[in-house]
């Protein structure tokens, strides 16, 4: 049954409290690319609680703050659904109007994707720029690009995006001649032909079949590498989870990988792949991928798909938590949605509970009685990382194959291999060779019984000769 509104909340365009920022200075955050603007917020709150949705509008100020912009106020609507024409009640866009003169606000910024017509008409009737919660996470990630292939991941994305909302429809297209009026027949044919909002469009799509074409031979490489590595039959560990949750903090405690740690929200964006090993030694890779929010834009999603193939490949996903958050069970559910869009809803997840060293206990009990696959570690201070590794040592996938035979001292590089994918590894050594009792995979096994089986013929040969 749909939840109809109450008419005093039908009414009102209620403020959120605690949203405006206070910076006195832009050097306070290094990364800030951009001139502060002055924003005002404004969403519309269709379903669950008020709570859910102030939430989502404190989400959207930490965004617009990401990007380099000053928060004034934030505003929420209670609808059934957006307004097709203009996103909040019209009746409401005088008043979110003199909310933007009142503070001196040059963008209003909405909690939602919005149609390239609300787009257009709320920005003629508020008189400034007006943005959407999709094109503020794509500026973000174009602020945050640093390869070659992020870049161009995150321009896909952004031309898919400005594609239908190029201005222009209407009076400003000219028609194009057809026909017998090639020959200047024709009534209303006689126009200058193709108009600029055309030629923009032409160019849009060329650049983004450019792009394509581009991804496409980056990802060529990734997936190479990706290939090795599953024919050493290294397990794949892959860090997911929600944007800001530690999941580089913790690549960084697990393997030494000293990559970028940054209290910002899409501080990463390349893919970051490590070696790292169970107490027993057993080797495994462990991949930082792109964090993930509510929302999260199908342009993006789509564009990222080659680096999000990371996760859908690998043997074990460690779903990051932020144990301090005051609503982690919604960050979970966005991450699955988004793990589950990318196809790595069947992948096995262990839920990594971070930040133990600020978390509410009660959240992280919470937390844990839901998800009782889960371990509670800190990056920040290692605590519960020997943990986290003994339980990903149980959850990888374990060799099947036992093998019992003699290796020749030349394949010193096999029995290597035994040590770092086996276990239950014994090896003798004798004037022949290298016995190796062992349980390996099935791949390692075969190598190690063709090994063996031309060893073993080579020796027949010789005692034949003599």
């Amino acid at each position: 049954m749909t939840e109809t509104p109450d008419l005093l909340d039908r009414q009102a365009l209620r403020r959120v409290p605690g949203l405006s920022t206070e910076l006195e200075d832009v050097t306070e955050v290094e990364y800030r690319q951009v001139r502060l603007e002055r924003v005002v917020l404004v969403g519309v709150w269709t379903s669950g609680t008020l709570e859910e949705a102030e939430r989502s509008l404190a989400e959207l100020a930490r965004l617009a703050e990401t990007a380099g912009s000053e928060v004034c106020d934030g505003l929420i609507q209670r609808r059934d659904k957006p307004d097709t024409a203009t996103y909040i009640g019209s009746g409401k866009v005088t008043e979110l109007r003199e909310v933007v003169n009142l503070v001196g606000a040059d963008t209003v910024i909405c909690d939602g994707e919005l149609t390239p017509g609300q787009l257009r008409r709320l920005e003629e009737l508020v008189k400034v720029k007006v943005v959407d919660r999709t094109w503020l996470i794509l500026d973000i990630f174009a602020q945050h690009a640093r390869s070659r292939e992020g870049k161009a991941q995150v321009s896909l994305a952004q031309m898919q995006y400005l594609l239908p909302r190029l201005r222009g429809w209407g009076e400003s297209l000219s028609r194009q001649a057809g026909g017998r009026v090639a020959g200047g027949q024709g009534i209303g044919s006689r126009g200058p032909g193709e108009t600029k909002i055309e030629t923009d469009r032409r160019r849009v799509r060329e650049s983004i079949s450019r792009l394509r074409r581009e991804i496409a031979a980056m990802s060529t490489a990734r997936h190479t590498m990706r290939s090795a590595r599953r024919r050493g039959k290294v397990p794949s560990v892959v860090l997911a989870g929600y944007t800001n949750s530690g999941k580089s903090s913790l690549l960084n405690r697990m393997t030494g990988a000293g990559v970028l740690v940054e209290d910002a929200l899409f501080a990463t964006l390349d893919p970051t792949v490590r070696k790292a090993s169970t107490p027993s030694g057993r080797l495994f890779t462990l991949a930082d991928t792109v964090g993930f929010v509510r929302h999260l834009p199908h342009q993006l999603v789509e564009a990222f798909r080659s680096t999000l193939e990371e996760v859908s490949d690998a043997d074990l996903i460690l779903h990051v938590v932020d144990g301090s958050d005051d609503f982690p069970e919604g960050q979970i559910a966005a991450v699955r949605e988004v793990l589950a869009e990318i196809g790595a809803g069947e992948v096995p997840e262990l839920i990594v509970i971070n930040k133990s060293d600020i978390a509410d206990p009660l959240v992280v009990g919470r937390i844990r009685s839901r998800e009782p696959h889960s371990v509670v570690v800190s990056a920040a201070t290692g605590a519960g990382i020997p943990e986290l590794l003994a339980a990903v040592e149980l959850d990888l996938p374990n060799p099947t194959e036992q093998v019992d035979l003699l290796v020749p001292f030349d394949r010193g590089d096999l029995v290597a291999r035994v040590h770092e994918e086996g276990r239950d590894v014994h090896v003798e050594y004798s004037a022949e060779g290298a016995t190796i009792r062992a349980v390996v995979g099935e791949q390692l096994a075969a190598e190690l019984n063709h090994v063996a089986a031309v060893g073993s013929a080579d020796v027949a040969s010789q005692v034949g000769q003599e």
